[in-house]
């Protein structure tokens, strides 16, 4: 896991428009911050909103990593354990991606025969 402490909610906001949201935890208004744990291509991370202490971005160098790290969350702020659709979502678009990207190759290389 690697860390970033940010000054700024706006550059946490910046990143989470162009991510696939898995789970927030908490609130910025509890005084124990907000967790937004959330994907971006191939980058897990964790935003962390807080008002009174430094903000920071984590992220994560697997899934299990990144698993752990909500499951922990959660577990400070005594939240139970949602199911969130985007969640399921975001693993089938990743398997889509993957299966695409098989075929993609597949298609240049035909491609390229047919050429020469």
């Amino acid at each position: 896991m690697e860390q970033i402490e940010v000054s700024s909610f706006a550059t946490l906001d910046a990143l989470k428009k162009r991510a696939k949201i898995i789970e927030k935890i908490g609130s910025i208004e509890s005084g124990l911050g907000l967790s937004v744990f959330c994907k971006i291509e191939d980058d897990l991370l964790e935003l962390y909103y807080n008002d009174v202490d430094s903000s920071y971005i984590r992220r994560y160098k697997n899934e299990k990593e990144f698993r752990t790290a909500i499951k922990k969350r959660r577990e400070e702020l005594g939240e139970e354990e949602e199911i969130i659709e985007e969640e399921e979502e975001v693993e089938e678009e990743i398997e889509k991606e993957e299966e695409g990207e098989e075929g993609e190759e597949e298609e240049i290389e035909d491609e390229l025969e047919e050429e020469y």
